[in-house]
């Protein structure tokens, strides 16, 4: 655009004629505006405006301040810098008005009688007189009540989206706001803005502490002390994944994070001990020096709970008569005509004997073997077998190799919008003797405790999993912490099967996990390293591959069967620049809703990005758009079979996935990835990164990048340790009892509530 600018700004007035666009993520609107009869521009036809307001409606009256731009494509413009809009003052313009759409029920037809009954005071009878609209002819009480309702909460919403509008909110999180606060959502943001961080998604401390500041709360008060310890911890929890965080670590980074000094933390801190809201554990009882772990209330409960669990489903008796695990492994090698190897015999043989066991191992080393040989020797004794998995994808591939359906962990607990917790749980729990689930690294500590407060007590219980991927992306370290407890069996399987002569997948995921060198070779295999030095070049290739290159080869679909996976989500090889290269590619006309710089069409592949219990999606769930609302701002999204509909205020929610991290692939399988790994990921090269990413391949893994990041992930494996307590929470000497897990552990009910809280 090129910018005839002056060291004045000029001003624009005029009806607003229609709203062109509007991003509802910052603001941006394009307006054609018809100016005023009189004045230097009396007799335009029209004038674009272009500039940031957080609401504008037909009809309305604007007073812009700006220059005037000529845009290379759209001619002489003008470029506002502030856009006021003010209720339209003449009776067309209030008649269009009210038929933009600005009230609910209100069309063309039904304006003009409204506005031909009350003329210039229709406004003021609709704000200050609304029992007035009997007057208007043929209109229905019920119709009366929708108008009134609507008109005030159009009232409330313009307030509270202009108070948005000056503290940085984007329309679409006033929208999340609104919904929950309702009509006193101003004076409950000014009278605590750190409330915003606690009760809606996507807005972070940060923005709430530009609040704070801007409506006067003091950089040093104790309710900005208290919210930046809350956010310390928060940010431990979810950047690093710890349960728990030592004292002198919080207050540190409190100061580092606001400036605030380390006593006045301290105070507050102490405050929120006293509120439950924080708890403190002493590190070492016997010597006070060693200070104090400090937790979350909900992470404190979640940690405790998950052990008392575990030890009052080891210590209740089974609900079934024991197996003879010697005689039921000859009878499924029988049966099956399969063989054990001597380590997958010995595992076996140790689970059936056990009432809680973990079995752990690689890809291809035969786990899933041992999930089918169980379900199969527990169903012939007529017991009632469960299977799950965290994510959808991993429960279909249990339904797929062992033949009974499964279902993800989230869909068997069965979240109850009107009492905002599971359905079932350690007052309601599940059916089944045997409770078995697949890819439990990426089970965090909240996750644990609701799954396991609602596991019958005489069942027994196995979880499956991969140690040396990367931890869950939510808090704690459950299956690793399991393990190192010492009170459940535990079984490693290490030697490999699934692999045949031309196969590198499963062989250079074991190599890596050796921290060894990966093997290529040359002609047709699964395994491939493309070498691109150059970070722009890598993603032509990338686009290349997916687009072309592996379609033609191997016969893959580009939306269905192939996944590229990245470590990070900015930089130019980053999630966010190559979903946007690779929807170009793939899926670059149509209809589009826009949030942020981001455009969603019918035919994206999406994920959801936070568990939405009331939509019934979760945190990582792969969909595809399948129609867009661009008037409504809506678009519908299939997630296998089920349409899932998402409004303006919740499109923040999901994100093209064309590509995506490492991270969020956990649990996922497919036929085909394409991982990035170069120098412009350094800080992210690691040994576990790289060997959950190429495990995620199925069929064909093509590694991209340059040979440095690969042997520096390789050689990187100093997996930061998550500072949880779970295991020896797990180790204290156990003791016969009645009771559940609360009780061995001195939680009273009320101390137990919120566990299946969801941030």
């Amino acid at each position: 655009m090129e910018d005839a600018r002056t060291d004045t700004l000029e001003t624009v007035e005029g009806t607003v004629s229609s709203v062109v666009f509007r991003n509802p993520d910052n603001g941006y609107t394009v307006l054609h505006v018809e100016p005023p009869r009189r004045g230097v521009l009396a007799g335009r036809e029209k004038i674009t405006v272009v500039g940031k307001t957080q609401a504008a409606w037909e009809g309305e009256e604007i007073h812009a301040q700006g220059r005037w731009v000529l845009d290379k494509v759209h001619g002489r413009q003008f470029k506002a810098d502030k856009i006021t809009c003010d209720a339209p003052r003449s009776v067309v313009g209030v008649e269009r008005y009210l038929a933009s759409g600005l009230i609910k029920g209100v069309g063309k037809v039904l304006a003009k009688r409204i506005v031909d009954t009350f003329g210039e005071d229709t406004l003021d009878v609709l704000s200050h007189h609304s029992e007035r609209l009997r007057e208007v002819p043929k209109l229905g009480r019920s119709k009366i009540a929708q108008i009134k309702a609507s008109w005030h909460a159009n009232d409330t919403l313009r307030e509270t989206m202009v108070f948005g509008q000056t503290y940085g909110i984007s329309i679409a999180k006033m929208t999340k706001i609104v919904r929950k606060y309702g009509p006193d959502t101003v004076a409950i943001i000014k009278g605590d803005p750190y409330q915003l961080c606690r009760d809606i998604w996507g807005i972070g401390f940060l923005t709430a502490d530009k609040i704070a500041l801007s409506v006067g709360i003091p950089k040093d008060s104790p309710v900005r002390a208290r919210a930046v310890v809350s956010y310390a911890l928060e940010v431990e929890a979810d950047g690093g994944g710890h349960c728990w965080s030592l004292e002198n670590d919080i207050l540190l980074k409190g100061n580092e994070l606001c400036s605030i000094p380390v006593e006045t933390l301290g105070a507050a801190l102490e405050e929120e001990i006293s509120k439950r809201r924080i708890v403190a554990e002493p590190v070492d009882p016997d010597n006070p020096a060693a200070g104090r772990r400090i937790y979350s209330r909900s992470l404190y409960i979640c940690e405790r709970s998950v052990a008392g669990e575990v030890r009052r489903i080891l210590l209740s008796p089974p609900s079934f008569r024991q197996i003879d695990a010697g005689k039921a492994v000859d009878w499924w090698e029988s049966k099956s005509g399969f063989s054990l190897a001597v380590g997958q015999a010995s595992a076996l043989r140790r689970t059936l004997s056990a009432k809680f066991s973990v079995i752990a191992g690689g890809p291809g080393v035969g786990k899933t073997t041992i999930i089918r040989a169980l379900a199969d020797i527990y169903r012939a004794r007529r017991l009632k077998v469960v299977l799950a998995a965290p994510t959808g994808r991993a429960a279909k591939r249990m339904t797929e190799s062992v033949g009974i359906d499964a279902q993800t962990i989230h869909r068997m607990l069965k979240w109850n919008p009107a009492t905002n917790k599971f359905t079932f749980d350690r007052e309601n729990r599940l059916e089944g003797d045997v409770f078995i689930f697949d890819e439990t690294s990426m089970i965090d500590i909240r996750l644990a405790a609701s799954l396991l407060a609602a596991i019958p007590s005489g069942a027994t219980v196995v979880f499956v999993g991969d140690t040396d991927q990367l931890p869950s992306v939510g808090p704690g370290n459950v299956l690793r912490d399991l393990i190192k407890s010492g009170v459940v069996a535990y079984s490693r399987l290490d030697t490999i099967f699934r692999q045949d002569s031309s196969g590198l997948i499963v062989l250079n995921a074991h190599h890596i996990n050796a921290g060894e060198p990966i093997e290529t070779r040359g002609g047709d295999t699964d395994f491939y390293f493309v070498r691109c030095e150059d970070a722009a070049v890598c993603v032509s290739r990338i686009v290349d591959l997916m687009v072309r290159r592996i379609p033609s080869k191997f016969g893959f679909d580009p939306l269905a069967d192939i996944q590229v996976l990245t470590p990070m989500r900015r930089n130019l090889l980053g999630t966010e620049n190559l979903n946007a290269e690779l929807q170009k590619a793939v899926n670059p006309r149509g209809d589009a809703v826009m949030r942020g710089g981001m455009c969603l069409r019918a035919g994206d592949r999406v994920m959801q990005l936070r568990n939405n219990y009331d939509k019934d999606v979760y945190n990582g769930d792969i969909g595809f758009v399948k129609s867009v609302s661009c008037a409504e701002k809506k678009i519908a999204v299939d997630f296998d079979g089920r349409p899932v509909v998402y409004d303006q205020g919740e499109l923040d929610e999901i994100t093209l996935a064309y590509a995506t991290t490492v991270h969020k692939s956990q649990g996922s399988e497919y036929p085909a990835v394409i991982v990035v790994l170069h120098s412009q990921h350094y800080v992210m090269l690691q040994r576990n990164l790289l060997y959950t990413a190429i495990t995620r391949g199925r069929k064909l893994v093509i590694l991209i990048g340059v040979p440095y990041a690969v042997d520096q992930a390789i050689k990187n494996n100093d997996v930061g340790e998550r500072r949880t307590s779970l295991a020896e929470r797990c180790a204290l000497p156990l003791q016969a009892h009645g009771g559940d897990g609360d009780a061995i552990l001195g939680l009273d009910a009320a101390a137990s509530e919120g566990l299946s809280d969801e941030r």
